[in-house]
């Protein structure tokens, strides 16, 4: 008697052994196939982060901050970022009455003012410029000068029209 519960023990472990052998291999199996697909989506997340990253640097090619030719010129003058001290100045266009005197245009629903700035080099200036209603953009001139004041001078302008 006592060898047959022996017996009925051992089958007994025998089959809970192998099933827990097969539930493992089928886990295993399951782990495998989730650590493949996590990989294929780290691997095309590491591609949309590099296509990310090539379009921020094309987009910052045109940009004084990134143009160490052109920062060449301000060395002397020791401002800490020259873009944001241009830009300021330019802003400051905006507190006079009325329109901007740079823009030349008459607002039609307020006055135009410059709402975004792109200091492209040493140079030159792209703009936005709108009335809460138009807007258009400008492409300005600007001389820094060694008194830190700067000249902006329009060369083009462009207002778009309403298609409604």
């Amino acid at each position: 008697m006592k060898s047959k519960i022996f017996l009925y023990l051992f089958i007994f472990v025998s089959l809970i052994c192998l099933y827990l052998f097969v539930s493992n291999g089928n886990m295993v199996k399951v782990k495998d196939a989730r650590i493949d697909k996590l990989e294929g989506q780290i691997e095309s997340l590491r591609d949309s982060v590099r296509d990310t990253q090539l379009k921020v640097l094309e987009m910052q090619y045109f940009s004084l901050e990134n143009n160490d030719d052109a920062l060449a010129y301000y060395d002397h003058l020791k401002l800490e970022d020259p873009s944001r001290y241009i830009a300021d100045k330019l802003l400051e266009t905006n507190e006079s009455k009325g329109d901007n005197p740079l823009v030349p245009y008459e607002g039609m629903d307020s006055d135009f003012k410059i709402n975004k700035i792109k200091v492209l080099n040493h140079k030159w200036i792209l703009t936005d410029f709108s009335d809460g209603k138009y807007w258009g953009e400008l492409l300005i001139k600007y001389e820094l000068k060694d008194d830190l004041s700067v000249d902006f001078t329009m060369l083009d302008h462009l207002l778009y029209t309403r298609s409604e």
